[in-house]
């Protein structure tokens, strides 16, 4: 019995698409550290949709946890053909404002766990007539953000990573598609701490989680290599492209001050 395994499936986007593929009949495996929420989510998908349903509760922040999920999902004989790595976080502010362990805390949830968890499942996937990975960027990707530095950063690696992995897997059963989507009603303006100008730019362009899986799924099964939610996010995209650099920067960090 096939799978789609939804890394932060507890809240926001991932719980959205986690809802999202079950809607489309795909059983789902939902992967977060809050094991009361995952519980209460697996209940209410298998209920509703009528698939099959798991959760690991597992803090996805450490350089075990790909091995850990992929162990897991072995261990219970669950063939997983949608991987999709939502998981992850920002920080808002100057970079000076956090330590080192916080940094490298997030950096190791938003790069190096979706590497590993993609690197581990791959070989699975391949042995699959069809198969799918999604990876969640954001429309942060598109340019160098000041006071959202890092985050940022993190973001157009894994925009740069799965646009790479897309063209080295073209022939084979495996597409690659990468989500960038801008705000959307979720906590992360909250686990962020952005501030008040941060909070009220988000509230003005905030686009539901469920518009934003929906469209994530549809342009995965598509094949799509990118995918880009609302058209203000494509805008914004594209006047990064085209202006310049300093201009740009300075005008997304008036946001973050």
């Amino acid at each position: 019995m096939e799978y789609a395994l939804i890394t932060g499936a507890s809240k926001g986007i991932g719980r959205a698409i986690a809802r999202e593929l079950a809607g489309r009949g795909f059983n789902v495996l939902l992967v977060a550290r809050s094991e009361d929420l995952l519980r209460q989510l697996a209940a209410e998908i298998a209920s509703r949709f009528k698939v099959q349903t798991d959760y690991l509760a597992i803090d996805l922040a450490t350089p075990e946890s790909p091995q850990n999920v992929f162990d897991w999902c072995r261990a219970r004989g669950y063939d997983v053909s949608i991987l999709v790595n939502n998981a992850g976080y920002g920080l808002s502010g100057s970079f000076e404002r956090y330590g080192l362990a916080d940094h490298l805390n997030m950096m190791q949830l938003n790069m190096s766990t979706l590497v590993g968890m993609t690197r581990l499942f791959l070989p699975e996937l391949r042995k699959h007539k069809k198969a799918y990975i999604l990876n969640i960027a954001s429309s942060a990707a598109y340019q160098a953000v000041p006071k959202l530095t890092l985050y940022a950063a993190t973001k157009a690696f894994v925009l740069a990573f799965s646009r790479g992995l897309h063209q080295e897997l073209y022939k084979t059963p495996v597409s690659v598609t990468c989500v960038s989507p801008g705000a959307t009603d979720t906590d992360f303006p909250n686990r962020a701490q952005l501030g008040e100008k941060g909070m009220k730019a988000a509230e003005k362009f905030n686009m539901p989680a469920e518009t934003v899986a929906s469209l994530a799924v549809k342009g995965m099964l598509a094949g799509k290599a990118e995918v880009i939610t609302g058209f203000i996010n494509k805008l914004g995209a594209a006047m990064a492209w085209l202006l310049p650099k300093t201009m740009v920067e300075r005008t997304a960090m008036k946001i973050y001050e």
